[in-house]
């Protein structure tokens, strides 16, 4: 799996928290189940563009 979220920006968006090394790769599972279901869903209202609605 290739990684979908960047590290750092996770950093600064939770400066205010300490982040364990293993968030970030279940972060990165839930970001891809996100994108595989808002594509099923275009796909199944038969378009090939994800939109916001599909999320």
């Amino acid at each position: 799996m290739s990684d979908l979220i960047v590290k750092a920006a996770v950093k600064d968006a939770l400066s205010d928290q300490n982040v364990s090394a293993d968030f970030y790769d279940a972060l990165d599972e839930e970001v891809a189940e996100l994108l595989d279901d808002a594509a099923k869903r275009a796909e199944a209202n038969d378009r090939k563009t994800v939109q916001p609605r599909d999320l």
